[in-house]
């Protein structure tokens, strides 16, 4: 994944999506939202400017417990951001390689997890939806300060075994040598299996539960906005504060599983860049 870099006073900050360990994701939900959180990678870590590197991060987040739940819970964040040549780990795009890298135009593959919710966090008699893998695909595109992103993830294994595409626009901007302000909007869209299996309530369900059956159609499921703020520390250590709110949209925020359409969201973290 190609890095956006401000220079600022001989400055350097690169964004960089987290992407959650193998220990995480086997105890908890990734939270979507999770996405909006980055790291800082400071100038002087031992790396090329847009090079390889490796950055290990941890912090937390306050989120909902599915998208559209009226509880929230605290969330551990470990975090890895690695980039070999093509080859990445990070959040946003899971693992996998950067097909074409250019100064204004990345095109890259990777594995990626799939959203899922605990049962004694989904309404009672619905059940939990496993997580799942993702195969994704995305194009990056930069120009005049923005950086525009467009992907699709297949899920082939878990949660919903649906078709999700997703896209972003963010405008990070330095408010000195060592701040950075990163606001940023963003939308999903889901396949008529991903958000029926998601947002859906079968007859089981509907018995189980004494909720109204229901199926959602194909559509645009949410629409977010959010604002970071990075400080880098010193030359390697980095912390950053992420808030936003997302709302449901289409057929989705019909749902009976629906019990809060608009939801705010924050995220904590600190980085060491190597």
């Amino acid at each position: 994944m190609k890095l956006t870099t401000m220079m600022t006073g001989g400055a350097a900050i690169m964004a960089v999506p987290l992407f959650w360990s193998a220990a995480a994701l086997a105890q908890t939900q990734i939270p979507a939202e999770a996405e909006a959180a980055v790291p800082i990678q400071a100038e002087g870590g031992g790396q090329e400017q847009d090079g390889d590197h490796i950055s290990i991060g941890a912090g937390a987040a306050y989120m909902p417990a599915y998208r559209g739940s009226n509880k929230y819970r605290f969330q551990p964040l470990p975090a890895i951001d690695i980039k070999i040549d093509r080859f990445f780990v990070n959040f946003q795009d899971g693992i996998g390689a950067n097909l074409f890298d250019s100064e204004n135009v990345t095109v890259g593959v990777g594995l990626t997890p799939a959203d899922g919710y605990r049962k004694k966090d989904a309404p009672a008699g619905i059940g939990k939806l496993s997580m799942g893998l993702g195969a994704r695909g995305f194009v990056k595109l930069r120009q005049f300060g923005f950086e525009a992103t467009l992907g699709a993830t297949k899920i082939v294994a878990g949660s919903t075994k649906g078709m999700l595409v997703d896209a972003s626009l963010s405008y990070p901007v330095m408010l000195g040598e060592k701040l950075m302000l990163n606001p940023s909007i963003g939308t999903t869209y889901g396949d008529r299996k991903h958000n029926n299996r998601y947002f859906g309530v079968n007859a089981q369900q509907s018995l189980a539960s004494g909720l109204s059956q229901f199926r959602a159609g194909s559509g645009f499921i949410d629409a977010k906005a959010d604002l970071g703020l990075q400080y880098r520390l010193t030359d390697r250590i980095g912390v950053g504060v992420v808030g936003g709110v997302t709302t449901l949209l289409g057929d989705v925020k019909d749902s009976p599983i629906v019990k809060r359409k608009t939801q705010p969201y924050g995220i904590g973290f600190v980085s060491y860049n190597f």
